[in-house]
């Protein structure tokens, strides 16, 4: 696996709890020298300093750091200045993103699609930043069709992106007849899997019925079987995502891309059965 793409997700605390968690899951999982972390950035910017704070924190901890962007309620000035501080701080690498419209926002701002913020990216800063654009190899959930999806992901490579992150899925073939299609399309920058562990079903079905990531019906009905025994749960999906990282690491993928939840424990354990 190419260690350039190997990298965990991280969103930025609310309390000083929070953040003192967050240090030590940080510390945890940096001692598997992951190439970067990720940091995201709340809808309509609505985490932008906390944002910032967290990618400050990491950065000085001597660790490499890529800051999430997104353009839904944002301006060119505010990302403008956003990427003069990241330029400024040595920051080589962006996540740049659409973005969710929050509620109660009329408007999307300056930027409508995620394709005309790595355009803007390009014409400020140039090649700089290396730019991670989302893929969604089960269709984005506001997409039209699975063709629309996949000319919006090709907007975004002509654009100037440099390699993407799926949104996590639980079926290994939705990857890869995603990547086959893009392939027959000429894009060929590395498409790594995002990988999301199961920490709670209430909350993974939450998450997945928000983001169109379909839960096979095996996994629910075993998932749903186990009711409040997190324990369960947890043990069935440590198995359960253990062997799709295998199957992709089989097929060839550049990289895996964790989404944590801020917590070291499952991603640890999946790595270590990896021999990560």
């Amino acid at each position: 696996m190419s260690r350039s793409l190997f990298s965990f997700e991280f969103f930025p605390p609310q309390t000083a709890e929070g953040v003192e968690k967050l240090a030590l899951t940080r510390k945890r999982l940096a001692a598997l020298q992951p190439d970067y972390f990720s940091v995201t950035f709340g809808a309509g910017g609505s985490t932008r300093e906390r944002t910032l704070e967290v990618v400050q924190q990491i950065k000085a901890e001597g660790l490499q750091v890529a800051p999430h962007l997104s353009c839904v309620g944002s301006t060119r000035t505010n990302i403008a200045s956003l990427l003069k501080t990241y330029q400024e701080l040595g920051i080589k690498r962006i996540v740049a993103l659409r973005g969710d419209l929050p509620s109660g926002m009329a408007t999307t701002g300056e930027f409508q699609y995620a394709n005309e913020l790595v355009s803007f990216i390009r014409e400020q800063t140039g090649e700089h930043f290396h730019i991670e654009v989302a893929a969604y190899p089960e269709f984005h959930p506001q997409a039209r069709s699975a063709r629309d999806d996949l000319l919006n992901f090709q907007r975004k490579v002509n654009a100037g992106a440099n390699s993407s992150i799926t949104q996590y899925f639980y079926n290994t073939d939705s990857y890869f007849n995603f990547v086959d299609s893009c392939r027959k399309l000429g894009l060929t920058i590395p498409i790594v899997p995002g990988i999301m562990p199961i920490l709670k079903y209430s909350q993974l079905a939450r998450f997945s019925d928000m983001c169109g990531a379909d839960i096979p019906r095996w996994m629910r009905k075993t998932l749903e079987g186990y009711g409040d025994d997190n324990e369960a749960v947890q043990a069935f999906g440590l198995d359960v995502v253990t062997r799709m990282c295998e199957k992709l690491l089989a097929g060839g993928v550049p990289g895996l891309h964790f989404y944590t939840l801020n917590q070291s424990g499952p991603a640890l354990e999946i790595c270590k059965r990896l021999g990560i």
